[in-house]
C-alpha cells in the first residue's frame, strides 16, 4: 500500500529547496524513517542521509544507498548540531512524547528540523467525532498484523497527535528563548489510502463518499488540510538573538535595564 504522505513529502523537499533553505548537499538525519524517506529523499538528490528508526528495518541494507542505524527518537544519541538537516515524516505522533521528539531533531540540526505531520483543524475534529477518522492509530497497527505500528512501534495503538502552527511556534519558543525563528508551513489534503481502502462497513462508505467533499473544503480554507509540514530554520547568532539577549547565553543589562530595576 502506497505511503499517503510521500507525494506531499517530495512537494515539500522540493519547495524548501526551491526556496533555498536546504540544499543536495547537506548531511541529513531521518527520525522514524523507513523507505519512504530513502525515495523521497534519493529523488530529491540528496546523498549524505542517516535513516533512524526503533526497529530492524534497515538492518538488512533495504535502505541503501543510505546509512541505517538504530536510534530513539526521543533521545538521539548524536551531539548537537551533528546534522545540516533533521527531518521526520509521519512518525512524531508514534512518539510518547512528541514534542521531546521535535526538539531532538531541533537540537541535531545545523541549518534546518523539518517535519511532516498531521494538523489540528476544526474539520478534523469534526471527522473525529463522527467516527470518519480515529483518534487512536488503529489502521496502523492493523496493516502490520497487530504486532507492531503503534506507540514507540508497539503493538499499543498510538494517539494521533495533530499540531497547529501556534504549537510549532510555543514548542520552539520555549526550548530555545534566545532567538527568533524562522517558521515555514505547507498544508495539503490528502485523504490516507490505509484508511479508504481499509476501513469497513459504513465508515468506509463514509470516508469514500465524503473525502471529495473535505478536500474541496480545505482547498478554499487551507487551515483545514490535514497534511502539515514545518520547517524550523536554526536562528543565526547574533543577528536573530532576541533584542534583550547579548549573547545565545547572556542577557542584554542595557536593554532589560531599561525596562526593569536590576536586583543586585
Amino acid at each position: 500500500m502506497a505511503d499517503p504522505r510521500s507525494s506531499f513529502y517530495r512537494r515539500v523537499l522540493g519547495s524548501l529547496l526551491a526556496e533555498g533553505v536546504i540544499e543536495p548537499g547537506m548531511s541529513v538525519l531521518v527520525s522514524c524513517g523507513g523507505s519512504a524517506d530513502r525515495d523521497a529523499l534519493a529523488g530529491a538528490g540528496f546523498t549524505d542521509v542517516t535513516i533512524t528508526n526503533v526497529d530492524s528495518g534497515g538492518d538488512d541494507g533495504a535502505l541503501a544507498p543510505f546509512a541505517w542505524e538504530r536510534q530513539d527518537a526521543e533521545d538521539l544519541t548524536y551531539a548537537d548540531g551533528s546534522f545540516d538537516v533533521a527531518i521526520v515524516s509521519a512518525g512524531l505522533h508514534h512518539c510518547r512524547s512528541p514534542h521531546r521528539a521535535l526538539l531532538e531533531l531541533y537540537r541535531v540540526a545545523r541549518v534546518a528540523a523539518i517535519a511532516l505531520e498531521s494538523r489540528d483543524s476544526s474539520l478534523m475534529r469534526l471527522a473525529v467525532r463522527f467516527g470518519a477518522v480515529d483518534d487512536y492509530e488503529l489502521a496502523a497497527v492493523a496493516a502490520h498484523g497487530l504486532a507492531a505500528g503503534g506507540v514507540a512501534n508497539t503493538s499499543t495503538p498510538n494517539f494521533v497527535y495533530r499540531w497547529t502552527e501556534r504549537e510549532v511556534e510555543k514548542t520552539i519558543a520555549s526550548y530555545a528563548p534566545h532567538a527568533r525563528h524562522r517558521l515555514r508551513y505547507l498544508r495539503e489534503f490528502e485523504l490516507p489510502e490505509v484508511l479508504t481502502k481499509a476501513a469497513r462497513g459504513p465508515r468506509g462508505v463514509l470516508l469514500r463518499t465524503l473525502g471529495p467533499l473535505a478536500g474541496l473544503v480545505a482547498g478554499v480554507l487551507p487551515s483545514q488540510a490535514n497534511l502539515f509540514a514545518f520547517a524550523i530554520e536554526k536562528p543565526r547568532v547574533p543577528q536573530d538573538l532576541q533584542a534583550w539577549m547579548a549573547s545565545a547565553t547572556e542577557p542584554d543589562e542595557r536593554v532589560i535595564g531599561s525596562r526593569y530595576a536590576i536586583d543586585r
